[in-house]
């Protein structure tokens, strides 16, 4: 499911590792922020509260590492981690979250995220997945990995993970369609596909056996 690491040395020639933090809980991030400051090796250069702020402030300083929250106000971490492997590719990007399901990590991997963290994690041992993300190596969870791997393979695809998770709590078409950046038609077919392959009647019972499955 993947490596497991340690602390790695400080960036190479002494260059701080510049660090993105993304979360909508101000006051998480606030504390995260300055305890990953008392590192002499790490830089915050930017925080964001949400998945669009994350995005922009990726784009505009560029850093090594993005700390992002897995659920975030209007685009989730895991979205925010595929967009900016296409759009900022030297950004390795790490998902930290309080309330992960194996599906979750599934999807993380296939989005190029780097490192899957729970929240219960000190800053010190932030720190040292933060540098050893940066350089080059992958840091998943033992635990979620575990969980990932007893769930067994979903017939999913991540977008139809995606769209179930948020059809899960029974939002109406119109309102995943909006959180998804997608037409009304098209959250449709997908969801209908999902039902289809699990053998469910509808989008809600798709999404209560998925999750029960550990698939989203």
């Amino acid at each position: 499911m993947g490596e497991e690491t340690g602390a790695v040395p400080a960036a190479s020639g002494g260059d701080a590792v510049r660090v993105l933090l993304a979360d909508d809980e101000h006051l998480i991030r606030g504390a995260l922020a300055a305890l990953l400051a008392l590192e002499d090796d790490l830089v915050i250069v930017a925080e964001a509260a949400s998945g669009p702020e994350a995005l922009a402030m990726a784009r505009a300083h560029r850093p090594d590492v993005a700390v992002l929250d897995l659920q975030m106000p209007g685009t989730d971490g895991l979205r925010v981690a595929a967009t900016l492997r296409e759009s900022v590719p030297d950004c390795r990007t790490m998902i930290v979250t309080s309330h992960s399901r194996p599906g979750h990590l599934k999807r993380a991997l296939a989005a190029g995220v780097r490192g899957f963290v729970p929240k219960t994690a000190s800053a010190q041992q932030l720190a040292e997945i933060i540098r050893s993300v940066h350089g080059g190596s992958r840091y998943v969870d033992p635990e979620l990995a575990a969980d990932a791997i007893s769930a067994g393979d979903s017939p999913l695809s991540a977008r139809e993970a995606e769209l179930l998770e948020l059809a899960a709590d029974g939002a109406p078409i119109a309102r995943i369609a909006e959180q998804a950046s997608l037409t009304q038609g098209t959250v449709r077919n997908y969801l209908s596909a999902a039902a289809a392959k699990l053998g469910a009647e509808n989008r809600h019972a798709a999404a209560r056996t998925a999750r029960a499955r550990g698939w989203i």
